[in-house]
């Protein structure tokens, strides 16, 4: 069975698992950060009309919708396909490896293009934000949940196992730790042709597994539509392993690499790829990548990743808090952020 880059994986497969996810910086839902009342929504009559304001922002570039009640209905940035829209909320949690839950408004959705200032004016921004401000399908933070343990399996009309817990990787040598090198086609099974025009079977050892990056190109790449590329080089689409999408992937820098966490954490929004360098070699090399999921109940900046120690994605604690901001290992380790 082929797959080719562009088919996508699109639909409504939302699982009883969600994800909690908190925002900083600007906020969609509101212009600054008072509590929204309970049971209090935002009209979306505005998103068709000729009254929405356009702010532009800095650090990064990029445009804000308001309506004309002042609501902040989309964060959209320049570089990047990544666009945070204000909708239902939700509530996504993992409490049996000791992650604190995230509640949130906030919706992870790709554009079809890049933005660009002035982007709002082309003849297919309004039309997409009238059709995804009030959308339920899935966004990438939905999908992500979707591979958490636990979740429910879902097959597409192929038989294809799209969706469900997906494990790290099979055990390493003499029983020892899985290794890396479980990508998103080894979870699924099947045979993928990239944008790049390489072609990779599954591993059958593999299957139902996704290291870190390989769980970050099933969400963004086969679930959401993001182009992908066999390699580690630069490319068409996003690249194979965290180091290069950090290093040569495509997006935009929100935090760069000083070698040190970065401490603005502020600049960061739902769906941002978060790189840690974990083995802290002398090498300084990235090696792992998460997605940003916002602040959590306790005020933390927490992220989902695939790990070893939980044997696949995880929001929760087992085997290092996955928050940013506690001093704990991956907190250390943290060293930069980019926006697809």
């Amino acid at each position: 069975m082929t797959r080719g880059s562009g088919l996508r994986a699109r639909r409504v497969l939302m699982g009883v698992l969600a994800v909690v996810v908190g925002v900083s910086g600007i906020v969609v839902g509101r212009l600054r950060d008072e509590p929204v009342a309970p049971g209090q929504a935002p009209s979306r009559v505005a998103a068709a009309s000729a009254d929405l304001r356009f702010l532009r922002r800095d650090a990064p570039a990029g445009t804000t919708v308001v309506d004309t009640a002042g609501t902040v209905l989309a964060t959209l940035t320049d570089g990047a396909r990544t666009a945070t829209l204000d909708g239902p909320e939700r509530t996504f949690a993992e409490p049996q490896f000791g992650g604190v839950p995230v509640t949130t408004r906030v919706w992870v959705r790709l554009l079809p293009h890049e933005w660009s200032a002035g982007a709002e004016g082309e003849p297919w921004f309004r039309p997409w934000l009238q059709q995804n401000l009030d959308s339920t399908e899935p966004d990438v933070l939905g999908v992500a949940a979707e591979y958490l343990d636990k979740a429910p399996d879902a097959r597409d009309a192929d038989g294809v196992r799209v969706r469900g817990d997906a494990r790290f990787g099979p055990p390493g040598p003499n029983g020892g730790p899985s290794p890396e090198n479980s990508d998103f086609f080894d979870y699924l099974g099947i045979r993928w042709r990239f944008a790049d025009d390489v072609a990779r079977r599954p591993d059958p050892e593999r299957y139902g597994a996704v290291d870190c990056s390989g769980f970050v190109r099933l969400v963004y790449g086969y679930r959401e539509g993001y182009p992908l590329v066999a390699t580690e080089k630069r490319g068409p689409g996003l690249p194979r392993r965290a180091r290069s999408m950090s290093e040569v992937g495509p997006g935009a820098v929100v935090l760069p690499d000083t070698g040190a966490p970065p401490s603005n954490l502020a600049a960061l929004q739902a769906g941002d790829l978060l790189f840690f360098d974990l083995d802290q070699a002398p090498d300084r090399r990235i090696d792992h990548v998460a997605i940003y999921l916002g602040r959590d109940a306790a005020g933390q900046h927490r992220f989902v990743s695939s790990r070893r120690m939980a044997n696949g994605p995880t929001l929760g604690d087992l085997g290092g808090t996955s928050v940013l901001d506690d001093g704990g290992h991956y907190a250390r380790s943290f060293r930069a952020a980019k926006r697809l």
